[in-house]
């Protein structure tokens, strides 16, 4: 199975793209189009309304940034506060499955707790300014020479 372990870079490179593309979806409405009933449900919620503020950009702009592979654990962080505050406040009392309940979000939840991990991997910006950690120990020199 060693061949596999070659495929690595391309397995974060799709988890990226999946919750990059999820989270642009979501944020695009709260960014371009209902940020007042996004600040009301935050209030709703027992939360200050600036806090929308931070819900759109985590959503919209980190979803970018995933996908592009910048400041990937940052914003893996974010997100799975995201998330884990959405299933605490908003679908926890409707269960596991069905309308409204806490499957997908867990789901999102747990590929940012992974991304936070593994980081954005090789095929990333992160990667090319060296910020991961991969792409560090890629450029230590081999000092067993």
């Amino acid at each position: 199975m060693r061949h596999l372990d070659r495929l690595q870079p391309l397995a974060l490179l799709v988890l990226r793209l999946v919750i990059g593309t999820i989270m642009i979806a979501h944020g695009y409405s709260k960014v371009f189009g209902g940020f007042s009933h996004v600040h009301d449900m935050v209030q709703h919620l027992g939360f200050p309304g600036w806090t929308a503020y931070l819900l759109a950009a985590t959503e919209f702009f980190g979803g970018i940034l995933i996908i592009a592979g910048l400041f990937t654990r940052f914003v893996a962080v974010a997100i799975l506060i995201d998330m884990s505050v959405a299933i605490w406040k908003v679908h926890l009392p409707k269960g596991l499955k069905g309308p409204g309940g806490y499957e997908f979000p867990l789901c999102v939840a747990a590929i940012a707790f992974s991304l936070i991990f593994f980081g954005a991997g090789p095929i990333a910006l992160d990667a090319l300014f060296g910020r991961g950690i991969r792409g560090r120990a890629k450029s230590k020199p081999n000092l067993r020479s």
